[in-house]
């Protein structure tokens, strides 16, 4: 199926208590298709005056229907919310993939995933709680789990329909209310759901979108001093921007950062089973995933038949229309983070690194304006390179060779950031010494795979603060108050 043109691009308004609200400012953005450049929406531009209604609608709301409902009402709401999503699931695919450039099929998988998080987190309402603790004095000592109040949710361009969900479903299990902060590129899939959640039976201004530019409404939530809570996936130097806005009201902040993964490769390791689920680890969404093994280190026995093997397969990878069956990888977000990525590699060739494919001219018949290119796999890499260092965030692999286990280790944790990994090794006792060594947040052994709904998700170092997804994230959307009842 090719890529299909709109006849007239949407426009959007704010979604601030319940409705679509337009605009204090009176402006719009336009939001375009990276496929093709085509503006495929106008949405209406929030600023100050809207973050403002917007977080006073959602307070209003926590301390009416929404905090007055009881834990197994508030359940009925979430999986009423997951069952509207089942049914808007091919809507919501198409959107996406419009919106970001993604494959359908990862858009398809990525709706599913939307409805079961909503649906697990339904199902955690009533078994998240407090306990009971003896203490010293005559009496009863138990704690409660309390809503922390109104939580903004600042959610990136690269995977915004899942981010949206990862995080505005705890906070809804836990009683919460939301103001949701939308990338600039990619705000329709947020404002949809708002829709959705109000299918669904969710109270008017427990869920609030309002889209526009983060120094105006995303620090703008960061300072708001009615918001309690912060919950931010992007950028590091944003994410410390936002740390500092919320440090004068003491928000709680929680952070999901960038990332510069590691994917360590020993000479025991299935390599055809490796370097097919490498393909995918770190150019799956075009390399736009802070969870990107961009770093592959390979013991040198092995190195140059990795190298060969994982060129060879780069070089077949389809890139094209995301659209269209068979598309392994559509186009990056934008021609400037397209332009970006270029630059990347020819910095790069200029440090030494050697390009073993990438940079090549692109199938036939897609449109000039579209954000594609071609995978890239540098090898002789040199660990303090910048193109080693930095999060590239774009399709770009550097493969580096290593002799011992104590120099994979290393290698590994020669980086600011800690988000994920991969290692492969039949060994399993190097695989449980190298797992506890490396220092991040989330592992992987013979998988390229380390984020599941159930578990928790977050990073080490410059990667960010707090756990997602799992129980845990039920911990960053609850207060723990501790209450003694005597006994005399």
């Amino acid at each position: 199926m090719a890529t299909k043109t709109l006849d007239a691009p949407l426009e959007t308004q704010l979604w601030i208590g319940g409705k679509k609200t337009k605009s204090s400012t009176g402006k719009a953005f336009p939001v375009t298709n990276p496929a093709t450049g085509e503006v495929i929406a106008k949405v209406a531009e929030g600023g100050a005056q809207d973050v403002d209604l917007a977080v006073k609608a959602a307070l209003r709301a926590a301390e009416g229907p929404w905090g007055k409902m009881s834990p197994r009402q508030r359940a009925r709401v979430l999986f009423n919310v997951a069952a509207r999503v089942r049914d808007a699931a091919e809507e919501l695919a198409q959107l996406e993939t419009k919106n970001t450039g993604k494959t359908l099929a990862d858009s398809r998988d990525e709706a599913a995933g939307v409805a079961d998080t909503l649906e697990y987190y339904a199902g955690a309402v009533s078994k998240y709680f407090g306990e009971t603790i003896p203490v010293g004095n005559p009496g009863l000592e138990f704690t409660l789990r309390q809503p922390v109040g109104v939580c903004a949710l600042i959610v990136p361009w690269n995977y915004p329909m899942t981010i949206t969900t990862w995080k505005l479903a705890p906070a809804l299990a836990c009683g919460n209310t939301v103001v949701i902060k939308p990338a600039s590129w990619t705000p329709l899939s947020a404002l949809r759901l708002a829709e959705l959640c109000a299918e669904g039976g969710v109270p008017e201004g427990v869920v609030n979108v309002v889209a526009g530019p983060g120094g105006v409404v995303g620090e703008g939530l960061a300072s708001h001093p009615l918001v309690r809570k912060i919950s931010f996936t992007g950028e590091t130097g944003t994410g410390a921007r936002i740390t500092k806005a919320a440090a004068d009201s003491i928000k709680r902040v929680s952070l999901e950062l960038g990332g510069k993964s590691p994917n360590i490769v020993f000479d025991d390791a299935d390599l055809d089973l490796c370097v097919e689920k490498s393909i995918g680890s770190v150019f799956g969404n075009a390399g736009q995933d802070c969870c990107a093994r961009s770093r592959a280190i390979v013991h040198h026995k092995i190195y140059d038949k990795f190298l060969a093997d994982i060129t060879a397969r780069t070089k077949k990878m389809v890139v094209g229309d995301p659209l269209s069956k068979g598309t392994e990888m559509g186009p990056m977000i934008s021609l400037k983070q397209r332009d970006s990525v270029r630059g990347h590699v020819e910095l790069g060739q200029k440090e030494g690194a050697r390009l073993t494919c990438g940079a090549e001219a692109l199938p036939s018949g897609l449109p000039k304006a579209g954000a594609y290119i071609r995978p890239a796999v540098f090898a002789d890499a040199k660990p303090k390179m910048k193109v080693v260092q930095e999060e590239i965030f774009g399709p770009v692999l550097c493969v580096l060779p290593f002799k011992t286990e104590e120099e994979a280790v290393a290698l590994a944790n020669d980086s600011p950031y800690g988000l994920s990994g991969s290692l492969w090794t039949r060994d399993v006792g190097r695989a449980l010494r190298v797992a506890k060594a490396v220092q991040t947040g989330n592992m992987s052994v013979n998988s390229s795979t380390s984020v599941y709904l159930e578990a928790p998700f977050g990073g080490f170092k410059t990667s960010g603060l707090g756990r997602e997804l799992g129980m845990k994230a039920m911990d960053l959307y609850s207060e723990v108050k501790s209450v003694f009842i005597s006994e005399a």
